[in-house]
């Protein structure tokens, strides 16, 4: 039989306070930009709204998009950059990881298919709409969290490296 006992140790081998202060993080920007502007955090739809820069399409130019893309583009560079900013100042490069190139493009286009089917993002359906006990959200993300299980539980078995 498979042991699959855990220590806090092993799940977290850098401590745990960086994820309770970065979930602490990303729960005050989500409350913050609901309370102020009564629009849930998702970054999908953020980036989604941000294309509406460089593309005439009408699933991008949506009125309600227009109307608050100037900050949402901001947010959705917020994400990225800081992303970058951590990686080099705190990881040495920008960067780091071990994938192909080609792995990280076909995850990436499913992860987009993904958003689009289920209506949203991790971000928005997991942190916001979990929080506001949406059923919507729950389902979506119990469905995310199965399929992402099954999918590393999948690649750990075929012995796929990067």
């Amino acid at each position: 039989m498979l042991d699959v006992s855990l220590t806090a140790a092993e799940l977290f081998p850098n401590g745990i306070s960086r994820y309770a202060i970065g979930g602490l993080f990303v729960g005050l920007g989500a409350a913050v930009i609901y309370l102020g502007t009564g629009i849930i955090a998702g970054a999908s739809t953020f980036l989604e709204s941000s294309l509406s820069y460089v593309s005439r399409l009408p699933r991008f130019n949506r009125p309600k998009y227009l109307a608050s893309r100037d900050w949402r583009v901001v947010f959705t560079l917020g994400i990225v950059g800081g992303a970058g900013l951590y990686a080099v100042f705190f990881q040495g490069g920008i960067w780091t990881t071990d994938v192909q190139w080609w792995r990280l493009l076909f995850g990436g286009v499913l992860v987009g298919v993904g958003t689009r089917v289920g209506k949203g993002c991790t971000s928005g359906h997991g942190v916001c709409g979990t929080g506001s006990v949406s059923q919507t959200s729950i389902v979506n993300v119990l469905t995310f969290m199965i399929f992402a299980i099954a999918t590393a539980q999948l690649v750990q078995a075929l012995g796929v490296s990067p």
